[in-house]
């Protein structure tokens, strides 16, 4: 690649696009309905209900300044399985709503550009107790997973999904957040990219962080194959496509 090749990808890291917007052009201003704040569900999914925070018993927690302590990127996991608690928790630490402000916006657990939270959660789960093995999409307005397919060698196929990377497939789940671009881009126009990927960031820290209070571990993830990773969410790969992924699971504190 050339310096002017450099150049061009180093522009997408600036905000000097806000500055080449016509911001009266965008959908918002030109009163379109904005994107729901969720991805509808097909009609006749199975949905599971998770375990809303009032209900957790087995999680306590741990202070703010141990948890950044200890914060590492974990790629062995316990064989053990996480519970339906545990990822109950964990879900609502990423993307958990805190309240509805109208149908356009929602605030959450985690910070997002604009209120426009363009990000979904899937869960590629290999050992949860009471779930069987699958990939599952979080609805964080409902608090409920719901099933999105069960595939037969699940954990090979995020493994070659992922370049290879065999800890993905030993974890008891992988989150992987897709964008839904045109969520962002609604309000921001080409301004809409680079905020979306600095949301993701927001999003995988606090897992960090929720994992360290339920002896867990997760590790990020950029490196992975794009089609393979949408073929194996059902994502169409345009208005919907992989941008993150994390696996988590039990670990051994050292």
């Amino acid at each position: 690649m050339g310096k002017k090749d450099f150049e061009q990808y180093r522009f997408y890291l600036k905000d000097s696009i806000r500055l080449m917007i016509d911001f009266s052009g965008t959908d918002q201003s030109r009163g379109v309905p904005p994107p729901p704040v969720e991805k509808p569900c097909k009609k006749g999914q199975q949905r599971i209900d998770l375990i809303p925070r009032q209900k957790w018993n087995s999680i306590q927690g741990i202070d703010l300044i141990t948890a950044m302590h200890r914060r590492r990127s974990h790629r062995h996991f316990r064989p053990d399985p996480m519970t339906l608690e545990e990822v109950s928790f964990l879900l609502w630490a990423t993307q958990g709503v805190q309240k509805i402000v109208d149908p356009a916006a929602a605030y959450r657990t985690v910070p997002s550009t604009g209120c426009r939270h363009a990000l979904e959660t899937y869960l590629c789960v290999l050992n949860v107790a009471g779930l069987e093995l699958g990939i599952y999409r979080y609805l964080p307005v409902e608090h409920q997973l719901v099933l999105e397919n069960t595939l037969d060698g699940l954990a090979e196929r995020i493994v070659t999904a992922g370049l290879d990377q065999p800890f993905l497939g030993k974890a008891p789940l992988v989150f992987i957040w897709t964008a839904i671009p045109y969520r962002m881009e609604w309000r921001y126009d080409l301004a809409a990219h680079k905020v979306i990927a600095i949301d993701a960031g927001h999003v995988c820290q606090n897992l960090y962080l929720a994992c360290e209070a339920i002896g867990a571990g997760t590790c990020a993830v950029g490196a992975y194959r794009q089609d393979l990773m949408d073929e194996l969410l059902g994502v169409d790969g345009t208005d919907e496509f992989t941008i993150y992924l994390a696996p988590a699971g039990k670990i051994v504190r050292s």
